[in-house]
């Protein structure tokens, strides 16, 4: 039999497109609950009423796919709350409409180039990631410009980096240069090393604050763990995310 549990591993895959973290670490999942007949439920919050739109629909397509995807699972119903376009957003995904005929009038495309814009983003920020400690460590730029991806140290970020490589077509493989450009997969020259550095890294500071930020701002306006069981202080109260096994 399908639990809850399962429903909330298929979760951990679904990412906030702009923060490149999962809807279960940021504490976007209010409740999913699966019956014993195999129907699933899930409930989505946002920080704000009015997030955009277009982010929106991608989690909670990605949500629906994701859950869909679990063994036993025979009917999957996410339903994002307190949000501008719920009801839009909600029906579109249901009817598995797309974004443009969903939001047909206000819409003119699919939302693949908006996807893929942000994973470009996340392949920046994790370059900075994988090259700081290394730099740490005493390699020099023009170490890193000559490193393969076999040749870093295993850690998480190169997983998450190689995988976000992969998503966009870029080169992933050991032999892949660990330094590319996100757009072209071409290998970084020496003479674009330095500005290729400062923007990864501007990239991840800016993705981090981000994500304080809406972390915060959901916060404050739920009360809501904030994902992980990680809160900045304030009592959970009924707050925490909710599983059952009907």
């Amino acid at each position: 039999m399908t639990d809850a549990a399962q429903l909330l591993a298929a979760l951990g895959t679904v990412r906030d497109p702009e923060l490149d973290e999962p809807v279960t670490d940021l504490g976007f999942v209010r409740s999913c609950t699966v019956s014993a007949d195999g129907v699933a439920d899930v409930r989505l919050r946002l920080p704000t009423y009015f997030c955009a739109p277009n982010f929106a629909f991608l989690m909670v397509a990605d949500a629906y796919d994701a859950v869909s995807g679990v063994e036993g699972v025979h009917r999957t119903e996410v339903v994002l709350e307190d949000h501008f376009a719920s009801d839009t957003i909600n029906g579109g995904v249901a009817a598995r409409s797309g974004f443009a005929r969903s939001f047909d009038g206000e819409a003119v495309a699919e939302l693949d180039q908006l996807r893929a814009d942000f994973v470009r983003k996340a392949v920046l920020a994790g370059t900075d990631r994988v090259c700081r400690p290394l730099l740490a460590a005493g390699r020099t730029t023009d170490d890193l410009a000559e490193l393969t991806l076999g040749a870093v140290p295993a850690s998480a970020d190169l997983d998450r980096l190689r995988a976000r490589r992969a998503e966009l077509g870029l080169p992933s493989g050991d032999d892949a240069p660990l330094l590319v450009d996100a757009t072209t997969g071409d290998a970084v020259g020496a003479q674009a090393l330095p500005l290729h550095l400062r923007k990864a890294r501007l990239t991840k500071v800016s993705l981090e604050a981000n994500s304080g930020v809406c972390r915060g701002m959901l916060h404050a306006r739920y009360g809501a763990t904030l994902g992980r069981g990680e809160t900045p202080g304030a009592s959970h109260g009924d707050n925490h995310l909710k599983m059952e096994n009907a």
